[in-house]
């Protein structure tokens, strides 16, 4: 295991979910390539994504198929403009790198919104702390864990 790996593991741990963690060699980077590994719908990848709001991080928990209205996404976050974070604000805010960003078990806590339409799903896949690992997970188990805000964050 790698480290982000047996941290998020940790953590998961910690917040009363604990999760199998399951590798792929050709990596989960992206939402489609996630998808096409375990072999689900790509509207069923959780995209953890890192966003500046004002100065501060702000997270993105997001269908595999939206992207985030960054218009809304200030106003849900209070902020008079957001920005994504670049993967250096992102590894400060999560502890992790992009590609492999879990959507829990950051060093501290960062205000989380979760996209609706991920509560459409029964099981749900998320990164696990590294560009190849995976976790399923259900949308209240993720919801819960991330101590998420359920919104609507897609662009239309």
């Amino acid at each position: 295991m790698s480290k982000g790996v047996d941290r998020f593991l940790e953590a998961a741990v910690v917040l009363g979910h604990p999760v199998e963690v399951r590798r792929f060699a050709e990596g989960t980077q992206t939402a489609e390539a996630a998808a096409r590994a375990i072999g689900t719908d790509v509207r069923q990848i959780v995209k953890s994504l890192v966003f500046v709001a004002d100065g501060r991080p702000v997270l993105a928990l997001t269908c595999g198929a939206n992207r985030v209205n960054t218009s809304r996404l200030a106003e849900l976050a209070g902020a008079s403009s957001v920005r994504r974070a670049t993967p250096e604000e992102a590894r400060a805010a999560t502890g992790f790198a992009v590609g492999g960003t879990p959507p829990f078990g950051h060093p501290e806590p960062v205000r989380t919104f979760l996209d609706r339409d991920l509560v459409a799903f029964e099981e749900l896949w998320a990164a696990a702390g590294a560009p190849d690992a995976v976790f399923r997970t259900s949308p209240e188990e993720l919801r819960s864990a991330a101590n998420a805000e359920v919104v609507e964050l897609k662009e239309t």
